[in-house]
């Protein structure tokens, strides 16, 4: 099977020429391995069967024997055997080389280690795929071409996708398996066994503690009815609460245990000093690594959404940031969202490591596009009222404001607001 790029091997190539080894973590599924494989000399999986035994004598005893590979050697799922990550540390200090070893993971569960691995295991973190890495996006829109070029005005740019194609990739998801399966249902299955096999299995082995599948299940359904919302915690304990009793730290534990897989991801709030402290909301929007995770959740597929758009919305939000997440990932992207009392809001506030950013509003139909719009300019014009006032550390201005869709045609507004088809975006 050929070999699908994803956005974050320019950012493995570096990591590799820059430390000694380079640990990829991410949810179950989401191509970890296969990435690692592609530059890996030898490969130890801890999950196969066969030598499964052999390797955890070895990595118990032994440890160093098992770095005698041809190198760069893959490690995967290396908490299984946790000394590895000493004996890793110590072999890249001794020998000064770089791109020696890879590990990945799908859990950032606690692993006792001697050594942090700082500066000798660089961590990567790795997403399902994007719109553009499979192949839906045609990629006529490059958010850093946006971010780096002002000279657009009169471009226009077309997606090929419908609210049918987008609605079938929010219930398939970003799943390698379920990008490249053939047939519909085989691509919708996917994330319904990933749901599965989390609340069954997953939530219990990622630390080695017994939990109930009904109470896991319970409160992703929860978050699920909550996606890309303002819900406090204790609304969702109580609606979960509701399917399956359970103690509030017995809920806190297994949202815990859900994040260590990677499973959920919420949204932070931004807060710059544009309103008073009270009036801008601080608590975090609730969302999966996929929405695909949450359809699973609420046990529907894309004929629902025929008479459900407003849950639609909320999971076309998720697609975005999740997209979002991913083409930024290389300029250090950092995902919040912004929203106050007054009813003024955006989507998504997208920082990256340089400082520049951009305002950003998810709106699926066409109608919605002017609403959005007006509330990224009110936002600026917040800020610039603020920078008069406080003129000795004024705010920055945003360095791009867009209205991400699900329509068909984009292109720059003359009050300087971008249009964007997420069926149109890349890195």
């Amino acid at each position: 099977m050929e070999y699908l790029h994803r956005m974050i091997d320019n950012q493995f190539n570096l990591l590799m020429d820059a430390f000694g080894a380079v640990l990829i973590v991410g949810p179950k599924g989401c191509g970890k391995t296969t990435s690692a494989k592609q530059k890996a000399g030898s490969v130890i999986e801890f999950q196969d069967e066969e030598k499964r035994e052999n390797y955890l004598m070895l990595a118990e005893n032994r440890p160093s024997r098992l770095l005698q590979g041809k190198k760069p050697v893959l490690f995967d799922e290396w908490q299984d055997a946790p000394k590895i990550w000493g004996t890793i540390r110590k072999d890249v200090d001794d020998s000064g080389e770089t791109g020696q070893y890879i590990l990945t993971g799908s859990t950032s569960q606690t692993v006792e280690t001697p050594h942090t691995g700082t500066l000798r295991i660089a961590r990567l973190k790795m997403y399902p795929m994007s719109l553009y890495e499979s192949g839906e996006s045609n990629g006529r829109i490059s958010l850093m071409e946006l971010f780096n070029n002002k000279e657009v005005d009169d471009q226009r740019w077309e997606s090929s996708l419908s609210v049918d194609d987008l609605i079938f990739a929010i219930c398939r998801g970003g799943w390698p398996r379920a990008v490249v399966n053939q047939k519909p249902a085989s691509k919708l299955v996917v994330a319904k066994t990933l749901f599965a096999q989390t609340v069954q299995t997953d939530v219990s082995n990622v630390d080695k503690v017994k939990r109930n599948p009904l109470r896991a299940e319970a409160i992703l359904r929860s978050y699920a009815r909550n996606i890309c919302q303002l819900t406090e915690m204790k609304n969702i304990y109580r609606d979960a609460k509701t399917e399956t009793n359970m103690a509030e730290s017995v809920f806190f534990d297994y949202v815990e245990a859900l994040q260590k897989l990677y499973v959920l991801e919420d949204v932070d709030a931004w807060s710059p000093s544009i309103r008073s402290k009270t009036s801008i909301r601080s608590s975090k929007k609730k969302n999966f690594v996929d929405p695909s995770l949450a359809v699973a959740a609420l046990g529907v597929g894309p004929d629902y959404f025929d008479k459900d758009y407003k849950t639609l919305g909320f999971l076309f939000e998720s697609l975005v940031v999740r997209d979002l997440r991913i083409y930024s990932s290389e300029h250090g992207g950092r995902i919040s969202y912004y929203r106050d009392r007054y009813g003024l809001e955006a989507d998504v506030v997208l920082h990256l490591e340089d400082g520049r950013y951009a305002l950003i509003e998810v709106k699926l139909g066409q109608g919605e596009i002017e609403e959005g719009a007006r509330h990224l300019l009110q936002i600026e014009e917040l800020i610039k009222e603020y920078n008069k006032k406080e003129d000795q550390i004024p705010l920055r201005l945003p360095d791009l404001k867009i209205v991400v869709t699900g329509t068909q045609y984009g292109y720059k507004r003359p009050d300087g607001v971008y249009v964007a088809p997420i069926g149109c975006l890349k890195d």
